[in-house]
């Protein structure tokens, strides 16, 4: 028996489509529906992978009880927060104006016009250790509804109020002075013994390392280097990283980055790979590369398509059990690969018969002093076991932004490693884009068989213009430059706010919510509004046009203004201030002939700006060869035909 969202293509929804819930997807028939019928609307977000999603899936929207308590009282709504991060985002506003804090699964109250008047993440079935149950929730909203509707509607004007009357945000007067801040703030909150920030769990966030590594450089700190080295170290020993079949999971439920919450995001594992090819780039230390080209790997092996796009996640979950898939018990690994080498390996990844989690073991190398060991063959035996024996759920929807990060990815590891695999990597998924997920300068977000969403959002096009940029960072094919300047502008003409600076989520034209949010801080991916800051330093710094000078100052000085109380949460924006204070190494390649670039695509530093020009007056040959002029710091060296960068 099938509800409501049996034609969706979202695996999340599709997930739902046999629920005895009568789920609606978010759509006019459902709003009006309840109109009619005088009833107000429960939306539940979430994704294909998260975990408590399946367990509200199993304990509440699965049983026919509480189907019957929603199907007679209420109009339900579900949302992939993934197709539709607009309607996620917010919606979890309103979850932290109600609640203080948010998550997945989230569980939104609302009337048919779209005004929430209660909110909250995950609901146990039942009334258990102080949480109310999903059951008793409903039950009580219902009457008030019937009863004493006026209760509602007043708890919903007093968010909407707190929602919609942003306090004014002063001028910053120190743009650089949030670098200092936000390298102070890291530094207090630096685990020194385990590495990473914080209380658990904790969370990769690759783009606040990133700016410790630019900042250690340009500040010459060693400090800032060093908790970016130790977190990605220990991040690499830990259970965070899958040791047998590569790519990091979600985040670390404990301090010592053993025990994961099981789940892989494509974004994540993006960003790690551009952290990993950094810092292997500054301090040339192999397993650094190694730990890149190895979350790559996993990338190309399970998370890409056979026309090149980039899947979304993978599950924690095997069988209903969260790290099943994970997990090994030391009877298994001494059976699989025999008693010599089962208990050296065991010994090695800390696999007991005790085991570090549960009972069983997630291989790990925290005990290990030596990363470099070559346990190749005995991975790639448990890994070929790991597959046979349960299935891992597969979220195959391709999403723009998320696809975007990765080619980004992809091309900077080419870069550090010089391996044409991952520069063949990007090129696809950028084709399979171009014929999937464009139309001219018309972006759609989402992609699942055969179908795309109709809308983008800011993510989609701040991403692919970083996409766009770092191709051509690696390839010096301007034909990327010129699409990253054409969608640029697009960008500025759909998403603007000419009015308070930077730049809405959605387009002007999506009405369909009561508020239009506008992020700028940075979450498990950076902000849009980050990203663009960064994609004008880096078109100004390679095109050295006024115009992206322009919108460089605008987009520093509006980000600085929302990052003034609160910097370390926005590291892809200090990136990008960093770079524009102290721009990389400038390269003008004076061409003589096109062959040429296949020698210096092969001799690019990982953080570069490189210009192709054509011979000129101001840019003559030198002895009627390649010329390359090199700049750093306000000088340039002697042009030399030399292309050591």
């Amino acid at each position: 028996m099938y509800n409501n969202l049996k034609y969706e293509t979202s695996p999340y929804l599709l997930q739902h489509s046999q629920n005895p819930v009568n789920w609606y997807p978010w759509c006019d028939e459902a709003f009006n529906k309840a109109k009619a019928e005088d009833k107000p609307v429960f939306l539940s977000i979430g994704y294909s992978t998260c975990h408590w999603c399946h367990v509200m899936a199993h304990e509440s929207f699965e049983d026919t009880k509480t189907a019957d308590i929603l199907n007679n009282n209420f109009i339900s709504v579900k949302v992939d927060r993934e197709e539709r991060p607009d309607i996620d985002s917010v919606y979890m506003s309103v979850c932290m104006a109600f609640t203080g804090s948010g998550g997945w699964p989230m569980s939104v109250f609302m009337s048919w016009d779209k005004k929430p008047f209660f909110a909250g993440t995950y609901f146990p079935p039942h009334s258990v250790y102080g949480m109310v149950g999903f059951q008793d929730l409903l039950n009580m909203i219902s009457n008030l509804w019937k009863s004493n509707r006026g209760v509602l509607m007043e708890s919903s004007q007093e968010a909407l109020h707190s929602l919609t009357n942003r306090e004014l945000i002063t001028k910053c007067t120190d743009k650089n002075d949030l670098i200092e801040k936000a390298a102070h703030i890291f530094r207090k909150s630096f685990d020194e013994v385990y590495g990473g920030f914080g209380n658990t769990p904790k969370f990769p966030t690759p783009h606040s390392l990133i700016f410790l590594m630019l900042y250690a450089g340009k500040r010459k700190n060693n400090r800032a280097l060093e908790m970016a080295e130790k977190t990605l170290v220990q991040m690499r020993k830990g259970g965070i990283f899958d040791h047998i079949g590569y790519g990091f999971s979600r985040y670390s439920t404990d301090r010592f980055f053993l025990a994961p919450h099981f789940e892989k995001m494509l974004y994540d594992n993006a960003l790690l790979i551009i952290a990993y090819s950094a810092l292997y780039s500054i301090t040339n230390e192999k397993i650094y590369l190694d730990t890149a080209e190895k979350t790559a790997q996993y990338v190309l092996r399970e998370m890409t398509s056979e026309d090149g796009g980039y899947f979304s996640a993978q599950d924690a979950d095997s069988e209903g059990v969260e790290g099943k898939y994970y997990t090994f018990s030391k009877s298994e690994v001494i059976k699989l690969l025999g008693d010599k080498k089962g208990n050296e390996f065991s010994r090695v990844f800390d696999i007991t018969d005790k085991g570090n989690f549960e009972g069983l073991n997630i291989p790990n190398l925290l005990k290990s002093n030596d990363l470099t060991n070559d346990y190749s063959a005995e991975t790639e035996k448990l890994y070929d076991y790991r597959k046979k024996r349960f299935t891992l759920y597969l979220d195959d929807k391709i999403l723009l932004s998320w696809n975007s990060l990765m080619i980004g990815a992809m091309a900077m590891l080419y870069r550090a490693s010089q391996n044409e695999k991952y520069l063949n990597s990007a090129q696809k998924a950028l084709k399979f884009i171009e014929k999937n997920m464009t139309d001219g300068l018309k972006l759609y977000s989402s992609f699942r068989e055969g179908r795309h969403t109709e809308k983008a959002f800011l993510d989609d096009y701040a991403f692919f213009i970083f996409a766009l940029t770092e191709l051509y960072n690696s390839t010096m094919d301007k034909t990327f430059l010129k699409k990253a300047e054409s969608f640029s502008k697009e960008t500025l003409s759909l998403f603007s706010d000419h009015e308070k600076g930077g730049f809405y989520f959605s387009t002007s034209d999506n009405s369909e919510l009561f508020i239009k949010p506008k992020e700028t801080y940075d979450g498990a991916m950076p902000s849009g509004n980050s990203v663009m800051a960064y994609n004008f330093v880096r078109l100004y710094q390679l095109t050295e046009k006024e115009l992206y000078k322009d919108l460089s100052e605008k987009q520093l000085s509006f980000m600085a203004d929302e990052a003034q109380y609160d910097p370390q949460g926005f590291s892809m924006f200090l990136i990008a201030l960093i770079i524009w204070n102290n721009p990389p190494k400038h390269i003008t390649v004076i061409l003589k002939d096109k062959d040429d670039l296949g020698i210096i695509k092969d001799k690019l530093p990982f953080f570069a700006n490189v210009s192709v020009i054509s011979e000129s007056e101001e840019y003559p040959l030198l002895n009627d060869m390649t010329t390359y002029v090199v700049c750093e710091n306000n000088v340039c060296l002697k042009p030399t035909n030399r292309p050591d960068f």
